[in-house]
């Protein structure tokens, strides 16, 4: 990790793969990860983690399966919001999105528990902002 400042804009800018997460720094056990979107993920649950989203650019819609039924939060750039442990969701940037998430460390982007991985989504835990 680097121990000068890290403009985001710059990161971003880095790479082009969607629905690869790129570790940007760690802060105690956790990787603090950048992201662009567009379309749908796939529906999964962390079941021992939190997942905290900050939308840097577009809109990004997280559908969940609560107890209640199911819904959709909408995040417009600037907007936070964090899925709680064991909940179903499902990210989609339906127009486009860049995105910051605070995760542990070694939290696989598809979660515990996940539907079928599509051609356009890489299970991983996250990839060193120098691999493109």
């Amino acid at each position: 990790m680097s121990t000068e400042p890290i403009a985001l804009a710059t990161a971003l800018a880095a790479f082009d793969a969607l629905w690869k997460p790129h570790i940007v720094t760690r802060v105690n056990d956790y990787d603090v990860r950048i992201a662009k979107l567009h379309g749908e993920f796939v529906w999964h649950v962390h079941e021992h983690t939190d997942e905290f989203f900050l939308v840097l650019d577009g809109r990004l819609e997280i559908a969940m399966r609560e107890p209640a039924g199911e819904r959709t939060v909408h995040l417009p750039t600037g907007a936070v919001f964090s899925v709680p442990r064991g909940t179903e969701h499902r990210p989609a940037a339906p127009t486009g999105a860049s995105i910051l998430l605070f995760e542990p460390s070694g939290t696989t982007n598809v979660g515990d528990r996940h539907d079928a991985v599509p051609d356009h989504i890489t299970e991983t835990a996250g990839y060193a902002l120098e691999d493109r």
